[in-house]
């Protein structure tokens, strides 16, 4: 197994490549996070264990560039804060596992072993059309390289046209796959999601409105 240790701290970073080591792993070492990156584009790594808070590159940088180019690497995280939201933050980042310092050098070799038993994870396709691009796996949204922050129904709108491909989707297959069962079939907060999404992807108008049909995305 090929291991890359992206860690700035000295000691930290000697111990833990001499315990993998020992594991009959074989195991590099990046003290910063640019450094990581540029043996990650030569080097084909089983996992990547980065430290959250890198110098250079910042760690969740790193994370990020990795999942967006779809690096089948596994990615455990370290980070020495401890709270919930720090660990969804990471997760949500696209790290595969979560482990805050201080931690004992078995457990992480543990997790390092479960993540390469681990089958590759199917990441679904970034969608694109009209400089819009969304990405399902990180749930990132830009327009012409401008970010887009949507919440849930929006993006779940957002992502139906845009699988669609320029068809025309109607209100009520929306209404069925982005809401509940429970969701009134008379409402109308379809209509209304569309225009505050409209409004948030902005000029010039991507989602057109195809009277008593439904709605689809403007062509390129």
């Amino acid at each position: 197994m090929r291991i890359l240790i992206a860690e700035d701290e000295p000691l930290l970073a000697r111990t833990l490549a001499a315990g993998l080591r020992r594991q009959a792993m074989a195991v590099d070492v990046a003290a910063d996070g640019a450094t990581a990156l540029e043996r990650l584009a030569v080097t084909d790594y089983d996992v990547l264990i980065l430290d959250r808070d890198l110098p250079v590159v910042h760690g969740d940088e790193v994370c990020r560039r990795l999942v967006e180019a779809g690096t089948p690497c596994r990615i455990l995280m370290l980070t020495a804060a401890r709270t919930l939201d720090d660990t969804v933050t990471g997760l949500g980042l696209g790290a595969d596992d979560y482990l805050t310092k201080p931690f004992r050098l078995p457990e992480l070799v543990a997790r390092v072993l479960a993540l390469r038993r681990r089958p590759s994870q199917a990441r679904p396709p970034v969608l694109a059309a009209a400089g819009v691009r969304l990405d399902p796996y990180t749930r990132q949204v830009s327009r012409d390289g401008r970010q887009i922050r949507l919440p849930r129904k929006e993006f779940a709108v957002l992502e139906i046209l845009l699988a669609a491909r320029g068809g025309v989707v109607s209100a009520e297959y929306l209404l069925e796959k982005a809401w509940d069962e429970h969701a009134d079939p008379f409402t109308n907060a379809v209509r209304i999601t569309v225009h505050s999404l409209r409004r948030k992807l902005g000029e010039p108008p991507l989602i057109h409105t195809e009277i008593g049909v439904g709605y689809r995305l403007a062509p390129e």
